[in-house]
């Protein structure tokens, strides 16, 4: 019986595993058993404070994550994140922390490809970026080596660069892992030209938009589109919303 293809799935901020597992309830369902999805947690618990700065749109429903409490001591509505950012999102606190986990849990397990949205998709794509080059930051390694192969694939949905100078020096001028690029056209969370920023350093890269904000689509025709995907990410897949070509018109 072949193995299933493992793909490591990183939630957004203020989510958490549980929430996020909770969100991709169809998506996950539509994998069968060939794709087996790992959620899990970002180290990041946050506070009270830590969202009292969200704006209207920022809010914890516009983030994808009604279902966190930051005063519940139940942990499976505990926001969390992989960092903390300053306004101008110029910094990543303990952006180095999520990576020391991320770590571990590397070396515990072998997976085919990570999965991440928002947040989690700029961690996703820098962790990728990391496994490729791991001796540009030398705590990720173990006894001098990487903790685990290059994914095969990347799938960053809402994504964006994650910001600070570790994340500068891990991406450089590009990085080489296949990756699904997946945008909102109405996204005002992530806008479009905050995960161009990203699209942007990814060599190997495949562009699907879909016309909801920021969430992971997931209607029948994605979430076929993402099993054919993590099943074989470098086949060729037709596109989950192919857009109309406009024709010119005839001439009068």
């Amino acid at each position: 019986m072949a193995t299933p293809t493992k793909v490591l799935m990183l939630h957004g901020h203020s989510q958490n595993a549980s929430i996020f597992s909770k969100r991709l309830g169809a998506l996950r369902k539509s994998m069968g058993k060939g794709i087996e999805m790992v959620f899990v947690d970002g180290p990041i618990v946050l506070l009270p404070v830590d969202l009292d700065g969200a704006s209207s749109t920022a809010s914890l429903a516009a983030l994808g994550a009604s279902e966190a409490n930051t005063t519940s001591s139940d942990p499976s509505t505990t926001p969390r994140a992989w960092w903390k950012t300053n306004p101008e999102k110029t910094i990543a606190h303990g952006l180095e922390d999520s990576i020391i986990i991320l770590r571990d849990i590397l070396r515990r397990d072998r997976y085919d490809g990570v999965f991440g949205f928002s947040q989690g998709a700029a961690m996703a794509a820098l962790l990728a970026a990391l496994l490729e080059r791991p001796h540009s930051y030398p705590p990720f390694l173990i006894d001098g080596e990487a903790p685990h192969p290059p994914f095969k694939f990347c799938v960053a949905v809402s994504g964006f660069k994650a910001p600070g100078s570790l994340s500068a020096e891990t991406f450089g001028t590009s990085y080489s892992t296949p990756t699904l690029h997946v945008i909102g056209r109405n996204d005002v969370i992530v806008i479009e030209e905050r995960s161009k920023v990203l699209l942007d350093l990814s060599q190997n890269k495949r562009l699907e938009e879909h016309d909801g904000g920021h969430f992971v689509p997931s209607k029948a025709n994605w979430r076929e589109f993402f099993r054919k995907y993590l099943a074989d990410p470098l086949g060729t897949i037709p596109s989950p919303e192919p857009r109309a070509i406009l024709q010119p018109a005839p001439d009068e």
